[in-house]
């Protein structure tokens, strides 16, 4: 019979969705508990009514319960700590696995003592704890959970993001994966790419931006004031080939966050075999040179080094390419999953 995994997470989430169908390959069943509901083939959902603010996650609890009761999985495991998790913790059912995904451990604790003491209690209910980067894993052993905490990243799918010929790229296109909200600083993106066509006005600059958000209409005017409308595709959500596709014509991708755990849009850029800037943050150092690490918010110190790639293709091409070797060896999503599934079984036996 097959074991029964129930997931508490966004359903529109992609990281939810692909950890669902890791899963179901894997041969569990599974089940999703959800405020942010979108179809997902093989998965029963169960709906829970919409948050729109943070004090709403405390009042699911109760429909929480139900459900998770009704369904009775042999798992529960919530998706990101000061919401799920907090639900989870207040079902009060065993195995249970939690998953911080960044800003619930490193931004959102450290806004008030109640969410710090908030994020202890969650933490301490859990039976399995993982982290997708070393930095978010010490947050998580602060809080001194009697539950193991283990570091487990999204993964690529290395079947999907793989690095195509570097003669094949035209011109100097760049990407950012990063939603259109304020942490990302795709503001600071435009801004740096304004600075790079002053610095090199005849190089061929496409920046390519992928992701979506509330910050479009800001986005869209700072583009127009910076003069770059010929040069900036909005491409938004884009679905992983659509995603794929965009990497393969590119030889940079910027992600550039205020905070940040491990980003799956790098280890795709990685996958792909793109050199890749990112902000100066402690998960990112686990995987990027120091020479390619800026500050979040320093348009001119990522102007900087987009320049000096920009006008040394030799160099960009080879960090792409060990990008790809370093996710090949580390990286690759089904090895990941599979650390997951094991950790599952552990917990059942």
């Amino acid at each position: 019979m097959q074991p029964h995994l129930c997931l508490l997470g966004d359903a529109n989430s992609p990281h939810t969705r692909r950890w669902a169908t890791e899963m179901r390959a894997r041969g569990w069943r599974v089940s999703l508990v959800t405020a942010r509901p979108e179809p997902l083939d093989g998965v029963e959902q169960r709906i829970l009514p919409p948050v729109r603010r943070q004090a709403d996650w405390l009042l699911r609890a109760g429909a929480a319960r139900r459900h998770v009761h009704e369904l009775a999985p042999d798992i529960v495991h919530a998706h990101y700590l000061t919401s799920y998790g907090y639900l989870a913790a207040r079902c009060g059912r065993h195995p249970l696995a939690m998953t911080a995904w960044g800003s619930d451990l490193l931004v959102t604790p450290h806004r008030s003592p109640w969410m710090r003491w908030l994020t202890g209690w969650i933490l301490r209910r859990a039976d399995l704890v993982t982290g997708d980067s070393a930095s978010l894993v010490e947050a998580a052993r602060q809080y001194r959970p009697r539950a193991p905490v283990h570091e487990i990243h999204w993964g690529v799918d290395r079947a999907r993001f793989a690095p195509v010929p570097w003669g094949d790229k035209d011109g100097l296109q760049i990407v950012s994966l990063r939603a259109w909200e304020p942490n990302y600083h795709i503001g600071t993106l435009i801004d740096a790419c304004a600075l790079l066509r002053q610095r090199l006005p005849g190089a061929p600059l496409t920046l390519h931006l992928l992701g979506g958000g509330s910050l479009e209409p800001a986005l869209r005017a700072r583009v127009q004031e910076q003069g770059l409308a010929q040069c900036v595709v909005f491409h938004g959500r884009l679905d992983d080939a659509g995603m794929a596709a965009v990497l393969a014509r590119c030889k940079i991708s910027v992600s550039v966050p205020e905070s940040d755990a491990t980003s799956v849009a790098m280890l795709e850029s990685m996958a792909c075999g793109l050199a890749v800037v990112a902000s100066d943050l402690a998960a990112n150092r686990q995987w990027i040179a120091p020479d390619l690490l800026v500050p979040a918010g320093d348009a001119h110190a990522l102007a900087g080094v987009l320049q000096q790639l920009a006008e040394d293709d030799a160099r960009m091409r080879g960090i792409g390419t060990r990008n790809a070797e370093r996710i090949a060896l580390d990286g690759d999503r089904k090895a990941q999953m599979d650390q997951v599934d094991r950790l599952y079984r552990q917990l059942l036996k």
